[in-house]
């Protein structure tokens, strides 16, 4: 205990690697576990033993979760809407079975053949394309797009002449993967399964290379959970290959097998907001793992499920950002523990507890990019805006938030 709070966590019925879910093979229980038991029994627990201990309840309880941790902190309201007063979610992994089935579909594009592979060096040239074509949209060049979905960017620009490829162009096949990649997934009807990526997630140590193209085929990180969820999950198959992936049944088998127990995609949060609840949700625009638009979409839907919304939920996109973090943007606001200001305007878990204990919704925040790890030398702040507001230059330092306005978005 510090500070008059008490931390708990568990391991959600497991052990092993991130991206290793042998654990799960046979074992439909541990799948539950993971997908919403663990941290609701751990919650009951932990509440137990507060009161054991200092003999009285706590008298707040809050939870934050960052991609699996978004969707346990989702999970955790829409299935235990008592658990918790109140939640930070971010980049949260909601549509598991869409997202996991999505980066089956992906790393089939990349590894259907030899041509068809985006290596790391060509990541770069992708990257500088983009910002080409779609920096100045928003009304500044500094690297950061405002809003990826006004990026008009059409990969056929960077194509190769026939004949050649280098690592400044991209082959025809390289440009069909590309447009999958960003188109994200469907059925054979047509239906959106899953959103794609969106232009400006990359560059950068934890961008594409990293998370979706990997350093060869079939070696990204996305190719390992797509692996790890249907070889043990739904198939339970250790032989399963992203090659011989088939959409319409893939995914079909998925929901079957795994959206009770994974899928935190209900937008009704009634139950939630009855307890008194709290939601923050936010996504980095440039995320590489998580499309930012799945959040989008959800906070739509819990918006037509729910009137009063506004009163108990909040979304954040944040540019620049990528996975939970990192990315070229301003994305330091209190999200990881890190040094920084603890005022609710700065620090967005200080602005949840003074919208759950005082009753003030947060509005306009801050958010810093350092130029160091111990954050005392500050590179840039800009406005994060409550969607589906978004923030607007009108002149002066660029890397002052003081320059920026929050307008109505799209």
């Amino acid at each position: 205990m510090r500070g008059g709070n008490v931390a708990t966590a568990t391991d959600t019925g497991h052990t092993g690697s991130p991206v290793d879910a042998g654990w799960a093979l046979g074992h439909p229980e541990k799948v539950a576990d993971f997908g919403h038991r663990g941290i609701h029994e751990m919650t009951r627990v932990a509440r137990a033993v507060i009161q054991a201990h200092y003999g009285k309840a706590p008298q707040h309880s809050y939870f934050a979760g960052c991609s699996d941790g978004g969707r346990e902190a989702l999970m955790e309201a829409q299935r235990y809407p008592e658990d918790y007063d109140g939640i930070l979610a971010g980049a949260p992994a909601n549509n598991w079975t869409g997202l996991l089935s999505l980066a089956a579909y992906d790393t089939q594009a990349l590894t259907a053949d030899s041509s068809s592979f985006i290596p790391p060096a060509k990541i770069a040239t992708i990257a500088n394309a983009v910002n080409d074509a779609c920096d100045a949209v928003d009304g500044v060049r500094d690297g950061v797009l405002n809003d990826p979905r006004e990026c008009r960017f059409d990969p056929a620009t960077i194509q190769c002449k026939t004949g050649e490829d280098s690592e400044k162009c991209l082959t025809a096949a390289q440009v069909s993967t590309l447009n999958k990649l960003y188109g994200g997934l469907h059925d054979s009807h047509g239906r959106e399964i899953h959103a794609g990526y969106l232009p400006g997630a990359e560059p950068g140590e934890a961008g594409w290379g990293l998370w979706i193209t990997g350093p060869a085929p079939g070696k990204s990180l996305m190719a390992a959970f797509a692996y790890g969820y249907f070889a043990n999950m739904v198939d339970e198959n250790p032989k399963w290959d992203a090659r011989s992936f088939d959409v319409d049944a893939a995914v079909k088998k998925a929901e079957e097998k795994t959206t009770a127990a994974l899928n935190a995609n209900d937008p009704n949060l009634k139950p939630f907001a009855a307890h008194g609840g709290k939601l923050i949700l936010y996504h980095g625009w440039n995320d590489p793992a998580i499309p930012a638009r799945n959040t989008v979409e959800y906070y739509n839907h819990v918006l037509s499920s729910n009137p009063t919304a506004d009163t108990f939920v909040r979304l954040y996109m944040i540019p620049g950002m990528q996975h939970c973090g990192d990315g070229p943007g301003a994305h330091t606001w209190g999200t990881s523990g890190a040094p920084g200001p603890k005022d609710p305007q700065h620090n967005v878990m200080s602005a949840l507890e003074q919208w759950v204990e005082k009753g003030v919704a947060p509005g306009t925040m801050i958010a810093t990019r350092y130029a160091d790890d111990e954050h005392t030398k500050t590179e840039m702040t800009r406005p994060l805006c409550a969607y589906p507001q978004t923030s607007k230059y009108r002149g002066g330092e660029v890397n002052n938030a003081a320059s920026f306005d929050c307008v109505k978005g799209k």
